[in-house]
């Protein structure tokens, strides 16, 4: 054993000396704009080596107490390498926090000499080993130099375990990186779903930006780009090259930009897609150092400008100066002479309310409705990674939820609230062009006709709106959507994973539900009469939810119209069926050719 050691050290000795590891480099890109945001560099041992893998490489330099050296070889051939090739962006660059530590206390930042900005380094949090017992204390402190000098950090692996959560904590970096496994599958696992809905929340409010590492399925990246999250890398995107590509593949800027915010902004059902990015005015800051007659001068120059924020040298926001405030305090007399050379830190509010671009105007109105009065009127910081990116007003947040308003009062079904045809076909229309797997479901009352005439319509109006709560219960508002197509139909495109459990929900829940509306002599009989035209006793069923379903894989269709037709041959199946019944069509998907009439043969009941 001890002679394997020695020859392993030999090794590790050997490819310091000779510089001997490759550099390669993997694509971090933004889900926003489809572009190059920066790089995470990674590197391969010799290889006709048994170190040629970085798991084996990092784990015999942690054994060999050679990771400084390793690391420090790491980073000074990725950075040359990053230089060499001009790669745009920011490079990620992977550093454990022994190594980071180990280098302050010998060697002050030489771990990142080079020619590169700091502002241009991310320092990716990883752990090689098992967890050192550094202490978030001391190493917020360590990174705390880095932050002073330039360099962003970043959490790698993000849900891995619980301790880069208490790292999260401690360290507010300015990335996390979500760990591959929960995005894998997230397309059909709503339980990631839920994760990473968690992880975007909490990032949200703590001013970071999120990172999804592994994607590497166009419904994954679809997924992760739906749900807001920031940046995305995987095979999907780009697998890791000595000579990376500067440009996005075409395949994935189409698929991003299918889901583009412009595009959820028409939509007036995708009301969460709306952020304050939409309503960010880019005012130009002044710096903390600036002095008041500075700012003055500012105000006197823009009459329209009303409120201007102070930051840091880096950028960060620390306070908002009012033309009201600034001027009041000069208005007395000898007030130029007394204060105009001071800080303009000296008249700001040192407490503004601050959200990130990333926030939707409803999370951003539910901050103003709790916080100080003076925010709605003098405006608040809107943040893009932690900096300044500008000024929003309340004004111009109550303009964009009214129009958004409207826009829904517009198409939305007027007993429900529920959106009506044309945002039900612009849902699904999407759906299909950005070949996203879904499943559409048909849903229609039993015997309500003689319901209505039996019980009176306002009774019927009743029934509708159960029938709408029911299946609204029934839909997880992140990923499905519910429309009401009139009448007693309506119809919910799931993307669920779990979207035959919830019909079933539905069904149950409406069965026992509409029981309250029979009187007991109807729920004995399990039905009513009624007369037809010929004034002749006819006996109907209570009434019952049916629901028509049918898998839509991607590609395979182009227009709402086919789903629809489709769907509609389903719920005539599923009508046939007594009660409260399911008809899955999946036949269909098979042999396009079919025609709804013909869905029965191969459907299944539920």
């Amino acid at each position: 054993m001890w002679v394997f050691e020695s020859d392993e050290h030999d090794s590790l000795q050997r490819i310091v000396q000779a510089e001997n590891l490759t550099a390669l480099f993997q694509p971090i890109i933004d889900l926003d704009s489809a572009g190059i945001f920066g790089y995470e560099g990674l590197v391969r041992g010799p290889s006709d080596s048994p170190l040629h893998s970085p798991s084996c490489l990092f784990k015999a330099a942690r054994e060999c107490d050679l990771l400084y050296e390793i690391e420090s070889l790491c980073h000074k051939i990725l950075i040359e390498e990053f230089m060499r090739l001009k790669l745009p962006g920011k490079l990620f660059l992977n550093v454990s926090p022994e190594a980071l530590i180990q280098t302050k206390k010998e060697a002050g930042y030489s771990l990142f000499q080079g020619s590169i900005d700091p502002r241009n380094v991310v320092i990716e949090l990883i752990e090689n080993g098992p967890c050192c017992d550094l202490g978030p204390g001391r190493l917020k402190e360590v990174l705390a130099d880095y932050c002073d000098a330039g360099f962003s950090v970043a959490i790698d692996d993000l849900g891995e375990g619980f301790s880069n959560f208490r790292l999260w904590s401690e360290l507010r970096p300015a990335f996390v990186k979500i760990d591959r496994h929960f995005i894998q599958n997230i397309d059909q696992d709503p339980l990631k779903v839920q994760f990473v809905k968690s992880i975007q929340e909490i990032a949200r409010q703590a001013g970071t930006r999120v990172i999804a590492e592994g994607i590497e399925t166009h419904s994954e990246l679809m997924v992760v780009k739906s749900m807001g999250v920031d940046y995305g890398q995987g095979y999907y995107v780009a697998r890791p090259h000595p000579f990376p590509g500067i440009i996005v593949a075409m395949e994935v800027v189409r698929t991003i930009k299918s889901f583009s915010l412009e595009v959820s902004r028409r939509d007036s059902w995708a009301r969460d897609s709306i952020t304050a990015r939409g309503i960010v005015q880019a005012d130009p800051p002044v710096r903390s150092g600036q002095t008041n007659l500075e700012v003055l001068k500012i105000f006197e120059d823009r009459p329209q400008l009303e409120t201007v924020a102070v930051v840091k040298e880096d950028g960060i926001p620390i306070g908002l100066i009012t033309r009201p405030e600034l001027i009041n305090n000069f208005a007395r007399r000898y007030r130029h002479e007394l204060f105009g050379k001071n800080p303009c830190t000296q008249f700001m509010d040192a407490k503004p309310l601050m959200v990130d671009k990333a926030a939707t105007v409803q999370e951003v109105s539910k901050l103003l409705v709790t916080a100080d009065r003076r925010h709605l009127m003098q405006g608040f910081i809107v943040l893009d990674n932690g900096r300044y990116s500008g000024i929003a007003y309340g004004q111009d947040l109550v303009r964009v939820i009214t129009e958004m308003q409207l826009q829904a009062a517009k198409y939305a079904n007027p007993l429900t609230q529920l959106p009506g045809n044309v945002p039900i076909h612009e849902h699904m229309d999407s759906l299909l062009r950005a070949k996203i797997p879904f499943y559409a479901c048909y849903c229609d009352l039993d015997h309500f006709k003689p319901f209505n005439d039996i019980y009176g319509f306002s009774a019927g109006d009743a029934v509708i709106q159960l029938a709408a709560n029911v299946l609204s219960r029934s839909c997880d508002h992140d990923l499905d959507f519910l429309g009401h197509i009139g009448g007693d139909d309506f119809i919910i495109l799931f993307r669920s994973h779990n979207w035959k459990e919830r019909c079933e929900m539905a069904l149950a829940e409406f069965g026992e539900s509409i029981r309250n509306f029979f009187s007991p002599e109807d729920l004995e009989r399990g039905g009513y009469c009624t007369e037809n035209r010929r004034f002749e006793k006819e006996f109907h069923p209570l009434t019952s939810l049916s629901i028509g379903a049918v898998i839509i894989p991607p590609g395979l269709f182009t227009s709402y119209m086919e789903v629809s037709r489709l769907a509609s041959g389903a719920k005539k199946q599923a009508k046939l069926m007594p009660g409260n019944s399911l008809f899955i069509n999946q036949r269909y998907t098979r042999h396009p050719h079919l025609s709804s009439d013909e869905v029965a043969e191969d459907g299944l009941v539920c």
